[in-house]
């Protein structure tokens, strides 16, 4: 039994997590945005709402550092894909894993039709001496789906 205002020795901590694209390179960004996802609602006659079934797409902002090349041409070449004409593999599997301290207990998500929607890239400024340079990703899903846990 866990003691309140304690933390588990063998928690799921913030910096422990991975995302994997299908026929992609390991991909180690610096941050992943919370992944939301929300139950579509339909407003009835009576003014009363309902569920309509289905969940609203699935939004994710990711950031890899600029120096990891192999990472950030993978994306570059999965942005392209999507932009007209349209290749048949623009859309691919992606999962998140979350895992413990230890790795004895690991969440994971899949995003079955994920693909980029939006790309930023760094600001340049003279007086910024030493922060390390980003690009930052936008990827979309019609659905976001648990993985068993292990």
């Amino acid at each position: 039994m866990a003691i309140k205002g304690t933390v588990d020795p063998d928690h799921i901590p913030v910096t422990k997590y991975g995302l994997a694209v299908a026929g992609g390179p390991e991909l180690t960004p610096m941050s992943i945005g919370g992944l939301e996802e929300e139950m579509a609602v339909i407003e009835l006659p009576d003014k009363t709402v309902a569920s309509s079934g289905r969940t609203n797409p699935v939004e994710l902002p990711v950031t890899i550092p600029s120096h990891h090349i192999v990472e950030i041409a993978f994306m570059e070449v999965w942005y392209q894909e999507g932009q007209d004409p349209v290749t048949p593999t623009y859309k691919k599997p992606a999962t998140i894993t979350l895992s413990s301290l230890t790795n004895n207990t690991q969440l994971g998500f899949t995003l079955p039709d994920a693909f980029v929607s939006k790309r930023v890239l760094p600001d340049r400024e003279l007086d910024n001496d030493g922060e390390m340079s980003t690009h930052e990703y936008t990827i979309n899903a019609s659905q976001m789906l648990p993985l068993p846990i292990a």
